[in-house]
């Protein structure tokens, strides 16, 4: 691997011109075929065979109408009135709301009988003049601007329902910005210099608008959820600012010892370039293993997020030899430190004492550690997860209000209604069985579909969307109904859906510690070196899970987040975060064990390859976890709770793999082992492909690099 990333690298660097505008075309042929061909962004939560999908899949077939989205207007009585008094305010409101875009029909709560006992409180079903999914987010956020600065005298409007709360806007590009500006500021203080510490920044924002391109043109291939570009993003972001400086990094240490930059480029590449290959190509496997679990939603963020780091790699492999060779001595332009301190040798620096005081009394660290990352991860253990309901937005929200105002007017459970549907004879008594069951506060008016075939009806139960009690009304009524009727509606869809993550997640993690077992034992010709990392992998993923647990669950410092107190831990959130953490973990995983192999190969002592390991890359690794925690962080920013918790949980986890796994937990344990851990059977090393990222030096025959 090292070889064909090297020559990969040296070819972009000799022909720096041709790569830029071969990139620059590439880009430019992305971004118009998305525009012009990519596809609409819609969740698909549906867990294929369950109840739930069967009940949709009958509306779709039997009710046309009902396959048109909807949304409902909530309207209030205000200053003593009631809708009665305000029976001329509220025709001018849903007249209005009749003539906007995308707005089909709306109901008339007086004739619908959709008013509180007490008048205060009304709301019209508005159906919309194209399927919920082809809308978009964008239309979603115009349609709930202009619904709810309607007014008329005495009557306050919202808009809210399931399609306006999944489809709501959340712009996170100011936070991203600042994340931005401070991993500059991290690489400022890393290089020293503008140059060499705005390279990544721009690397990573080319590499992320490629993914974005390819995300966008796999929409028009398949349904792809609506998270899909921020939670990639977030993932691109910081993969592309860290590969560039691990990259960057190397080159740099080789020019400063001494070597040109056509040598000092190649052996950069040999080294941290097949490094970057190797972590990119885990953390593509470990997502694109989501589509283990059958859940369209996880499986098109898994596909967003493997095309994002695969851009970022190839950025990394290509354009930025191209861009370091273009630049040369220029990548130490604008200094911001009056002199440059030369690099100490290994034996001066603070990573090789610890590495060698680590080693010398490696059981006191290593229990330490481990007690340290089992209390943080202890939390996990009462993890209660659910999927996050209007009620659990921001308040100052449309669809939060209305939510609010349906449960003042109707009860909790006017927000999490069940779709009752029954394929064939039995409707009557469906719907009288269903009425009786514990939990149910009433039945609607049963619809039949024009062949007269299929009939639908609506239940309101008595507890909200996310309540666990919801959950269980609704084993309670799949238990009265016969087989030929099926239980949909919010709060059945997502238990579907955890109960197929429930029957999937143990096949998906093994396959993920499976791949990353055998590409680590290829690389590092290891049995102990892949366990390991497996092991601390999973104690820095249960650390970041322990964390939301505390914080998010059990609501400590949830008002430092914005939050008003306790908020459900969403499920998917829960899901995605272990394929992600697990790729990242092995980045740093990657770049320390290859230098520390590489010392061990020269000078077959384990203790010091784990100090020079340490001395080498300590520095490094800790900067680029940095600047990936400060990317991270800059989403609990972001008014949507389910990204405050994806954001926190892969900050806590990269915070916790960069510093205590990385400088304590590694040095330990390959002290304890000693030479046992580059043991491998012979006779499984025979039939073993060799795969290696240790650096080899640049061939003296290198071709110069011309612009």
């Amino acid at each position: 691997m090292d070889r064909l990333t090297r020559a990969v690298a040296m070819a972009s660097a000799r022909h720096p011109w041709r790569t830029i505008t071969a990139w620059a075309a590439v880009l430019a042929a992305v971004l118009v075929l998305a525009a012009s061909g990519g596809g609409s962004f819609a969740d698909d939560f549906s867990a294929p065979g369950s109840q739930s999908d069967r009940a949709l899949q009958l509306l779709d077939e039997n009710f046309p109408d009902a396959a048109q989205g909807t949304a409902l207007v909530v309207m209030e009585a205000r200053n003593g009135t009631t809708m009665q008094d305000d029976r001329a305010g509220v025709a001018a409101v849903l007249a209005e709301v009749a003539r906007l875009d995308h707005v089909a029909t709306v109901t008339d709560p007086y004739a619908a009988g959709t008013i509180s006992p007490d008048g205060r409180i009304a709301f019209a079903e508005l159906t919309l003049d194209v399927p919920e999914r082809q809308m978009g987010k964008p239309a979603f956020a115009v349609l709930s601007d202009a619904v709810s600065h309607l007014e008329a005298p005495d009557v306050r409007v919202e808009l809210g329902g399931d399609a306006v709360f999944l489809n709501a806007q959340d712009d996170s590009s100011g936070h991203v910005g600042i994340g931005l500006l401070v991993a500059l500021l991290v690489l400022l203080v890393v290089f020293g210099t503008a140059v060499a510490a705005v390279l990544p920044i721009g690397l990573s924002l080319v590499a992320v608008g490629a993914g974005i391109g390819g995300i966008t043109l796999l929409a028009g291939t398949k349904d792809v959820s609506v998270s899909a570009i921020p939670v990639a993003g977030l993932v691109g972001l910081g993969v592309g600012v860290d590969y560039a400086l691990f990259v960057v990094a190397r080159y740099r240490e080789n020019r400063h010892a001494g070597q040109d930059n056509r040598r000092a480029l190649s052996g950069a590449m040999g080294s941290s370039g097949a490094a970057v290959v190797f972590a990119g190509g885990t953390v593509v496997v470990a997502t694109s293993a989501l589509a283990i679990t059958g859940v369209g939603i996880l499986t098109s963020i898994g596909f967003a997020t493997a095309i994002m780091v695969l851009a970022a790699v190839a950025a990394a492999v290509t354009l930025l030899p191209a861009l370091l060779g273009l630049l040369g001595d220029r990548i130490d332009t604008g200094r911001v430190v009056r002199r440059h301190r030369p690099a100490k040798p290994a034996e001066q620096t603070a990573w090789w004492r610890f590495g060698h005081r680590v080693s010398a009394r490696p059981w006191p660290y290593l229990l330490a550690a481990v007690v340290g990352l089992l209390t943080l991860a202890a939390p996990a253990l009462a993890m209660q997860t659910a999927f996050p309901a209007a009620g659990d937005a921001p308040a100052e929200t449309t669809h939060r209000q209305a939510y609010d105002l349906l449960t003042e007017g109707f009860g909790v459970g006017i927000n999490a209604p069940l779709l009752v549907l029954v394929d064939g004879d039995g409707a009557a008594t469906a719907a009288r069985d269903v009425a009786a069951v514990p939990g149910i506060a009433s039945v609607g008016a049963p619809q039949v579909s024009a062949d007269g075939g299929t009939t639908v009806f609506t239940a309101i139960p008595t507890t909200g969307p996310a309540d666990p009690a919801t959950s269980a009304t609704i084993e309670r009524v799949r238990d009265v109904i016969p087989s030929n009727t099926y239980v949909s509606g919010i709060t059945a869809v997502t238990d579907d859906l955890n109960a197929q993550l429930a029957r999937t997640l143990p096949l998906f993690i093994g396959a993920v510690i499976a791949v990353s077992f055998v590409l680590l034992m290829l690389v590092f010709r290891s049995i102990a070196v892949p366990l390991k990392a497996a092991l601390m992998n999973l104690l820095s993923i249960g650390a970041a899970y322990g964390v939301l647990v505390a914080v998010f669950q059990w609501g400590w410092g949830a008002s430092l987040l914005g939050l008003e107190g306790p908020t459900p831990i969403t499920s998917l959130i829960v899901v995605i975060m272990f394929p992600i953490l697990f790729g990242l973990s092995m980045d740093y995983e990657v770049f320390l064990l290859s230098r520390i192999r590489e010392e061990f190969d020269r000078t077959g002592d384990n203790t010091e390859s784990v100090a020079r390991g340490l001395a080498g890359t300590g520095r490094v690794v800790t900067s680029a976890a940095l600047i990936m925690v400060v990317v991270f962080l800059s989403f609990v920013s972001s008014p949507v709770p389910s990204l405050k918790m994806l954001g926190l949980g892969l900050a806590t986890a990269v915070a916790v793999d960069a510093t205590v796994v990385r400088i304590v937990l590694v040095p330990a344990t390959m002290a304890l082992l000693g030479r046992a851990n580059w043991w491998l059977p012979a006779w499984l090393d025979r039939r073993l492909p060799h795969l290696s990222v240790e650096g080899r030096p640049a061939p003296a025959a290198e071709p110069e690099l011309v612009g």
